[in-house]
């Protein structure tokens, strides 16, 4: 209102200004006669003129007889040689007085507009492109604010997630209904942290919030805050929940919060740098608002590991919620979502895409839908089938088919006899999932062939026979191609990689090793980026327990090729023809080639030791 107030006085003053001399000017005109310079100097020869102003180019005075009722005149001065000349000719002549104003104002405001637009395309473009912004608006929030439904998501569009979503309706109701919560003197929490791997549908969630809510909805980025200039970044904190109060009841998104709350005194310089003053204000405003006035902040970020504590205590953020990979109910829910928006086949069963897509998250899903109505829509189908979801399945796993490299003859038979080493020895083991597809086509990704299992279920516990089997299972395609050409290849290079994994983390993290005990070698840092954030950790044991576990590793290594080259050998006429036929046909289904279904198991494997599977 103040600002406001500011302009309408500025726009009155400019005004009165302009009325002053616009009436100035007028009032000089109707009172001041012009007259020819000629007549001027008749006058002056009949001495009818007195008072005179003598200027460079203009001569004025008062009249003794008026002349159209005026008493005050003025007049261009002529050349004193040229007017005595002319004077004597008797003609008349007057002077005319070249108006200089234009040229005047354009050569002082050209200027002053050049170095505006210079300012405006080249440093007030590099400014906004390094998030400096303009002058008057550097310390002002940066938020988007929705309005109820302005995001066009509601919780009808997020499935998969039922525990988070729970918690998260709590909160609209508190929003709408403040009186069912505090008549037991019971307060809404602060802050809220969705934490979860990337693409789980956390901004999803708070956009679905938004819509429910139907209260004012703040949503920016942590990393808008952060500024080139020290205080920057705090003031459009301090700016942000400012907004908020008198929004309120609202709700504050601040997505990728890692951004913004990175702990204090990591790779910093200094105590007084611009992340610390932002993170410093933002932990102020946590503790300066009250939670009855109905303001909320949500936050959402993948790296909570790196997180500050003080911002994570009881008082500020008080309640996390984890947005993890749905298990096959939530896959299922998921894609029934999103299977309303493409044309599919009647028969179409989401059970069992769910049970071909483990591991893929929220937003792998509305990939992997999308990717199936292209293949259709490509082969010119009419509806989306299971084909064209495993196809894209494969896609996105393995990469687009390369048909262009052309394998060798010779290369094409170990690539058949190394695949199908893998899918036999898979569903020879009962604790495996199902051979679901076997390929020799080279994908993307640097694959000449790939074994595709479909889980029937999802595990939560691994025992150790069940790492060990799938230790097996990958050491079972050299296997295979030692069986056939008495040689080896550089085809199980990935497949060694991943079994080495495998077999590091049996001994050093789970526990399962008898030479070297219970203890814990190395720990797994809670993170959702993946294993290769973690970086290189320190080993915390002696050289002689390091030996022991490489020795260890090898050992189990070991085994598994023994057991995988036994187990094909038994099978060698189901290796020889499936190989065979792979060679043919190039992709493989257990319907196609019988020998490739589970088998049934003859003993019961021991399964006392678990492991959560995290």
């Amino acid at each position: 209102m103040k600002k406001t107030h500011q302009w309408n006085l500025s726009y009155f003053a400019i005004a009165f200004v302009v009325l002053t001399l616009v009436q100035f000017l007028f009032i000089e005109r109707r009172v001041v006669q012009s007259i020819p310079y000629s007549q001027f100097l008749q006058l002056l020869s009949e001495q009818k003129v007195s008072d005179l102003r003598i200027e460079k180019d203009q001569i004025s005075g008062k009249l003794q007889e008026p002349i159209d009722g005026r008493l005050q005149f003025s007049t261009v001065r002529v050349d004193p040689a040229l007017a005595s000349d002319l004077a004597h000719s008797g003609v008349g002549f007057t002077g005319i007085n070249e108006n200089t104003f234009l040229s005047g104002l354009l050569g002082w405001l050209l200027p002053f507009v050049l170095i505006m637009v210079v300012w405006h395309f080249l440093f007030r473009g590099l400014a906004e492109k390094q998030g400096m912004g303009g002058l008057m608006s550097i310390g002002k929030s940066r938020a988007k604010v929705f309005v109820q439904r302005d995001t066009g998501v509601t919780f009808a569009d997020v499935a998969g997630i039922d525990e988070a979503k729970a918690e998260l309706v709590e909160i609209v109701s508190f929003l709408k209904d403040k009186a069912k919560y505090s008549r037991l003197g019971a307060h809404i929490p602060k802050g809220t942290l969705l934490v979860g791997p990337p693409g789980t549908g956390k901004t999803l969630v708070a956009k679905a919030i938004a819509g429910e809510a139907g209260v004012p909805f703040f949503s920016i980025s942590g990393s808008e805050f952060v500024e080139m200039f020290v205080g920057v970044g705090a003031a459009r904190v301090h700016d942000l929940f400012e907004q908020a109060r008198e929004a309120a009841p609202c709700i504050i998104f601040i997505d990728e919060l890692d951004a913004l709350g990175k702990m204090r005194g990591v790779g910093a310089f200094g105590g007084n740098d611009e992340k610390e003053q932002t993170l410093n204000q933002l932990l102020a405003e946590l503790d300066g608002f009250d939670p009855r006035e109905g303001v909320v902040l949500l936050a959402a970020t993948n790296r909570p590991e790196i997180l500050d504590p003080a911002l994570l205590r009881a008082g500020r953020i008080d309640r996390q919620l984890l947005i993890d990979r749905p298990d096959r109910k939530g896959r299922q829910a998921i894609l029934k979502v999103h299977l309303q928006k493409i044309v599919v086949e009647p028969t179409l069963d989401s059970e069992q895409i769910a049970d071909i897509t483990t591991g893929f998250t929220g937003a792998d899903l509305a990939n992997l839908v999308n990717e199936a109505a292209i293949v259709a829509t490509r082969r010119g189908a009419d509806a989306v089938n299971l084909a064209d979801f495993t196809a894209a399945v494969e896609r996105i796993v393995a990469g687009v088919e390369r048909k262009s490299s052309v394998l060798r003859a010779d290369e094409r038979q170990v690539v058949a006899y190394h695949e199908m080493g893998h899918a036999l020895a898979a569903s020879s083991l009962p604790a495996m999932d199902p051979v679901h597809k076997v390929s020799i086509v080279p994908r993307a990704i640097g694959s000449l062939g790939y074994t595709l299992q479909r889980p029937t279920e999802d595990h939560f516990l691994i025992s150790c026979q069940m790492l060990k089997d799938r230790i097996a299972v990958l050491m079972a395609g050299r296997a295979a191609e030692f069986l056939a050409y008495g040689q080896i290849s550089t085809g199980a290079a990935d497949d060694l990689a991943r079994a080495t994994d495998i077999a590091r983390q049996l001994l050093t993290r789970f526990g399962m090793s008898a030479e070297l005990g219970l203890a814990v070698l190395e720990r797994k840092t809670a993170t959702y980026l993946g294993d290769s954030m973690q970086g290189v950790s320190e080993k915390d044991y002696s050289e002689q327990t390091a030996r022991e576990i490489d020795l260890g590793i090898r050992a189990l290594l070991d085994e598994a090729y023994t057991r995988a080259k036994a187990l094909l050998q038994s099978r060698r006429t189901d290796l020889d023809a499936g190989a065979r036929l792979l060679l043919e046909k190039e992709t493989l289904t257990p319907e196609e080639f019988p020998p490739l279904q589970p088998m049934k198991p003859v003993l019961t494997l021991p399964l006392a030791v678990t492991l959560r599977d995290r």
